[in-house]
């Protein structure tokens, strides 16, 4: 995995910082030179990994939210989001569409369903009581073809 650029953040977990995990995230990406509807596919799955740490990893309380953006080789994208939240039990279950922890919330548990969609790969990593961490990674199209 060569790396031609890369940054790291984190945010408290308050739900106003999943506009800025998404506004940063993009406006590093655009030296990439994306198409619109890649960078808003790229935005649209950062903003549901980022909700799901706040809302569901942290689920009322506080923690920070950890992100890594990569710029590789190929025009390829890898993006990290980490939470050091409550984890998530059964992680198969969690993907499913339609399953969510926070119904009162009125959350469709379409998050993960969504990413997969928007992204080429999707990995989720999890620990009950240590965190979940969401790996994605997108090739972007070559201008042209």
């Amino acid at each position: 995995m060569e790396i031609l650029n890369e940054i790291k953040f984190s945010l408290p977990s308050h739900s106003v910082n999943e506009s800025t995990a998404r506004a940063v995230v993009s406006s590093f990406l655009v030296q990439a030179d994306p198409t619109v509807e890649e960078l808003s596919d790229i935005r649209t799955a950062v903003s549901e990994a980022v909700t799901n740490a706040i809302v569901h990893g942290y689920r009322g309380s506080f923690g920070k939210v950890d992100i890594s953006v990569k710029l590789l080789a190929g025009r390829e994208i890898y993006i990290r989001i980490k939470d050091c939240g409550c984890g998530i039990p059964d992680v198969k279950k969690a993907m499913e569409p339609l399953y969510t922890t926070a119904p009162e919330e009125e959350r469709s548990g379409l998050g993960f369903s969504v990413m997969e969609s928007f992204m080429d790969k999707l990995t989720v990593r999890s620990v009950t009581g240590k965190g979940t961490t969401v790996t994605m990674r997108k090739r972007l199209k070559v201008h042209g073809r």
